[in-house]
């Protein structure tokens, strides 16, 4: 058997530098230069999505974490001390997009940019950035699904070190890290490839099409995993916000479609 993979890659000055924050800072810097040099394709400055993550960053962790604290407020309302301790994890990533998606529109209104175009250049991206980033909960072994076998996995043709690391608590578990990460990084792929046809998508509609994918393929990956945030009655909490996204994504898809008026999506300018 394979040993488990550590999650602190190596220390500096004795401080652990976890797996989990190498992947997620290296899944920043690529998605925000595919983003960029979107944003000078349809017309925006080279320096607005840069300029927007500077505050987007900071306070999508800061609604991740109080999006996790909330639903797990019988513990942590014990354990206060432990509300700020994120190296600990929870960190819910619907959390960080309410949050970031705040954000966004703030910034677009100030400086008068379409809220709808930014939204476009910046979900492809978002989905490819949550397609890495599932790779720190593997890292960390957490955000796993209910227990199998390993003969169920080596049918996966998975590589030995994920079967191997995919033996938590005493168990095989369903890698449901690895369903969602193929599931965004099929997505982004779909999106990009789309992307470049002339007048496929009006202006909102990758954006909400992004919504589509995530919460369509989230609802049922949600449904597998053992360490959901549960609401009230046993519901699982990111199944409920997932259908109530994609029903809204569709309605407005369906909405926005009938003004005859609305603009394609405009990929016109050139990357000097």
């Amino acid at each position: 058997m394979i040993a488990a993979i550590n999650p602190t890659a190596f220390h500096i000055f004795g401080v652990g530098i976890q797996w989990y924050a190498i992947i997620i800072v290296s899944g920043i810097v690529l998605v925000s230069w595919l983003a960029t040099r979107e944003s000078i394709r349809v017309g925006l400055k080279e320096n607005d999505v840069v300029d927007m993550m500077l505050w987007a960053l900071p306070i999508s962790i800061i609604g991740a974490r109080l999006y996790y604290v909330i639903f797990e407020w019988e513990y942590y309302a014990q354990h206060p001390a432990e509300i700020l301790a994120i190296r600990n994890g929870g960190l819910a990533i619907y959390g960080g997009l309410i949050a970031g998606g705040l954000v966004l529109y703030f910034y677009t209104r100030h400086h008068f940019i379409n809220t709808w175009t930014f939204l476009d250049v910046a979900a492809p991206s978002v989905l490819l950035a949550q397609a890495i980033g599932r790779w720190g909960n593997f890292m960390n072994h957490e955000a796993f699904g209910e227990i199998t076998t390993k003969a169920f996995l080596m049918t996966l043709h998975l590589p030995n070190f994920i079967i191997e690391n995919m033996y938590i608590d005493g168990s095989y578990r369903q890698p449901t890290f690895l369903y969602e990460s193929t599931w965004n990084l099929i997505g982004f792929i779909v999106i990009v490839l789309l992307r470049r046809k002339n007048q496929f998508f009006k202006q909102g509609e990758i954006a909400l099409t992004y919504v589509l994918w995530y919460s369509f393929g989230r609802f049922f990956i949600e449904g597998m995993r053992t360490d959901s945030l549960m609401f009230f009655g046993g519901l699982r909490v990111s199944q409920i916000l997932s259908a109530v996204l994609f029903i809204g994504a569709l309605v407005l898809i369906v909405i926005r479609r009938k003004n005859k008026e609305l603009p394609y999506y405009n990929r016109s300018y050139s990357i000097k």
